[in-house]
């Protein structure tokens, strides 16, 4: 994992030969409306990058594009040196159909913003589901590593409890375990607290810092909390208008800031809060 003092911009954006995930002049439109502009970008392995920018600047739609719910308009994404949105075929590279998606998205986690706990099934069942059936791990060992996530996120006596019977915190805590479950390479968190009252915020990243503390997980992490987005990152992305305003260690970004777009955008946020 690269240490976290260390500035992780003298790496070319988009041509790193050892990332884990490389954007390739990456284009998507929705209509008439581009949302990422020939983005360039790359994330090594272990690294912790945190997306930051105004709504509708791109961020989601990138986390959206690694776990396959949209798909590229142009360019290409790479995962750990091979194509992910597309894939051979022919001698020449098509779109990635639903079956080598499948294969794998399985490397990828995603915490979103809303908790899509399913309501009927017990916390325990919400964190097996996808290890058992997906990656075919043996119930007993799905059961095992459930009890030990959720001992991890501090939720140990609610393992039996469905998701109804716990706060938005608790949920979102739930989800963190759900995604971390299936062992992913990749972590992908999509504003994990905004859906959440203020005095359960704290709560929620307390426990996405422990997991950056204590794993060499990579995460790609989209947010507004600011003080978060220092604390467990390695760079920061600052985007607008689909493409990268600039970039670099959290105390530049934080604490000198070169571009004016990041430095009215971090007005703004830090002056209104989040």
């Amino acid at each position: 994992m690269p240490p976290s003092d260390t500035p992780q911009t003298a790496r070319p954006q988009g041509v790193e030969g050892d990332a884990l995930i490389v954007f390739d002049k990456v284009v998507k439109r929705f209509g008439d409306l581009t949302v990422l502009d020939n983005l360039d970008f790359s994330v090594a392995p272990g690294e912790r990058v945190t997306l930051i920018g105004p709504s509708g600047s791109g961020k989601t739609t990138i986390l959206r594009l690694l776990m396959t719910l949209e798909k590229v308009t142009e360019g290409l994404i790479m995962i750990d040196g091979e194509p992910f949105s597309h894939m051979q075929r022919a001698g020449g590279m098509v779109p990635a159909n639903e079956s080598y998606l499948r294969a794998r998205r399985k490397r990828i986690g995603m915490v979103f913003q809303q908790f899509n706990l399913f309501p009927n099934m017990t916390v325990r069942k919400n964190i097996i589901e996808a290890p058992v059936h997906v990656l075919e791990m043996p119930k007993d060992e799905a059961n095992a590593r459930a009890e030990e996530l959720l001992d991890l996120v501090g939720l140990g006596d609610k393992i039996d409890a469905h998701p109804t019977q716990l706060s938005g915190g608790q949920q979102q805590r739930v989800a963190i375990a759900r995604a971390l479950a299936m062992n992913p390479e990749i972590l992908l968190l999509d504003e994990v607290t905004s859906a959440l009252d203020p005095e359960l915020v704290a709560g929620v990243l307390d426990v996405l810092r422990e997991v950056a503390e204590n794993t060499d997980i990579t995460m790609l992490c989209v947010t507004h909390e600011m003080a978060f987005a220092r604390d467990v990152s390695h760079r920061v992305l600052m985007f607008d208008q689909g493409q990268i305003a600039e970039a670099g260690s959290p105390d530049q970004i934080f604490g000198d800031p070169k571009e004016e777009r990041t430095k009215t955008f971090l007005k703004s946020v830090l002056d209104n809060g989040p």
